[in-house]
């Protein structure tokens, strides 16, 4: 398998050198030349597989320069039930006959990024480790990547994380989680202004390639191919638990900031999975449903990203949509290097009257979004209907899903986070505390240690350069 940018600036590349690349030299991502197909005698055989062979079955065709008992070894390692809770690693529970909850938060970091970023750090250790190499990475998060991040690299001797948040616009459970992190080799960077600034420092340093190559500087953001790869399993891992044969399709509804998650679905669709619809849920910041919708896709000032209920959604600019547009646009790298010039000059590209937008329907996809109040009554319903207390994304998915139910079509949603991350609302929803693990008790109160910063490129720049040794 060979890898090219969306803007065809790179030269084919493997799986483990895209690995540590974060954004291609051009400016795109990286993505696979071709999606590698899954006959239905496949699918069938996989109905019985536990996750880490299903998995090993799914990213060995991704990652086809890594000796496949390496893979197999660092994939047995990761998916593992002390890890994830269960032997499942993503259970599926069922609402009613039409709806069920796909569970994917029961890592370490009780999120849904931890399915590929603990991934992500064995496989970053078995390559740095082989290749005797050091990497230094940098990220953002709106909530949940960097706790993911960072729980995944600990201890990890070849790996430093530098990690960029929005100065006091997580939950104080996801600013705990990070914050209170006391490790060498973890820097936590409190970015003053929205999630967007701060992944507009990460893609600023990621354009200067001199920088980077001296710095060994890398990412795990949504936009690193292995960890799409990774989120690609459970869409199969849910398919098959829901049906019984490959005659029947499933629906998959996802909460969406950045598209990482609902690309992998995308992924998966494109390699044959039985997918009928691909519902995209978002917050008050509906960049993306108002690109599904109508064409557009414009994205917002940083005074017009809303600080809401559901932080980790609370993205103006979502990382991978451009390779999705790649896809739609017929995997030409001149006219997506052209759209994005015009994000960046004019903040917006209009596809609404072009052939493009109306492959849209094509792929699957539908999307909705979701306000503060709809949360609040979807957390009291999912509790009061089947006494469960889901977070706010997950309620922000389950009230889009409900627009987009087919008869005899289950529709999956994906949960993004346990309710104990964002407590405040579900008190306000239910009257009390969501239950949390023992684990994190009482994490708020722990001494916190990081760095505020405003959103200069040049700043982190120094920041890093002061605490690398080359």
């Amino acid at each position: 398998m060979r890898y090219l940018s969306t803007r065809g600036g790179m030269p084919a590349r493997s799986f483990s050198e895209i690995l540590l690349a974060g954004l291609a030299d051009d400016g795109g991502l990286s993505i696979c030349e071709s999606y590698p197909q899954v006959s239905t005698q496949e699918l069938s055989a996989w109905r019985d597989l536990s996750y880490p062979d299903l998995a090993f079955e799914i990213i060995s065709r991704f990652a086809t320069d890594i000796p496949a008992q390496d893979l197999r070894e660092i994939i047995n390692a990761t998916y593992t039930a002390k890890k994830f809770g269960s032997e499942e690693i993503t259970p599926l529970t069922w609402l009613d006959s039409d709806v069920a909850i796909l569970g994917l938060s029961n890592g370490p970091t009780l999120a849904f990024k931890d399915i590929a970023m603990q991934f992500l750090g064995n496989l970053f250790e078995y390559i740095l480790t082989k290749n005797n190499q050091q990497l230094n990475i940098l990220g953002a998060t709106s909530g949940d990547t960097g706790p993911s991040a960072e729980y995944a690299m600990l201890g990890k001797s070849h790996v430093r994380v530098f990690m960029l948040s929005p100065y006091q616009r997580m939950s104080p459970f996801q600013e705990a989680q990070m914050y209170s992190l006391d490790e060498d080799n973890i820097f936590n960077i409190a970015v003053e202004g929205s999630f967007d600034r701060a992944q507009d420092m990460v893609k600023g340093v990621s354009h200067d390639a001199e920088f980077k190559a001296r710095y060994k500087v890398g990412t795990v953001n949504s936009i690193n191919w292995a960890r799409v790869t990774a989120q690609v399993v459970y869409y199969f891992k849910g398919y098959l638990a829901a049906t019984q044969s490959n005659a029947q399709k499933v629906s998959f509804t996802v909460p969406s900031g950045n598209f990482g998650n609902i690309y992998a679905g995308h992924i998966a669709r494109q390699m044959g999975l039985p997918i009928e619809k691909l519902v995209l849920a978002t917050n008050e910041n509906n960049v993306l449903d108002e690109f599904f919708r109508t064409g557009i896709y414009k994205v917002r000032s940083e005074e017009n990203v809303y600080v809401t209920s559901s932080p980790s959604m609370d993205i103006s600019k979502a990382s991978n949509f451009e390779r999705f547009i790649y896809d739609l646009v017929g995997r030409d790298p001149e006219i997506v290097g052209d759209l994005w010039h015009q994000v960046e000059t004019k903040g917006f590209f209009d596809l609404s009257e072009t052939e493009y937008f109306s492959k849209v329907k094509n792929y699957g996809f539908k999307s909705g979004s979701s306000t503060h109040h709809d949360r609040i009554e979807t957390i009291r319903q999912i509790k009061n209907d089947y006494d469960l207390v889901i977070d706010t994304h997950t309620a922000d998915g389950i009230k889009v899903a409900k627009e987009f139910i087919q008869e005899n079509i289950p529709m999956i949603c994906l949960e993004t986070a346990l309710p104990a991350k964002f407590e405040a609302t579900v008190i306000e929803a239910l009257g009390y505390k969501p239950d949390r693990p023992v684990s994190h008790n009482d994490i708020e109160t722990k001494p916190k240690k990081y760095d505020v910063m405003l959103p200069s490129v040049d700043q982190i720049k120094t920041y890093m350069q002061e605490r690398i040794k080359i």
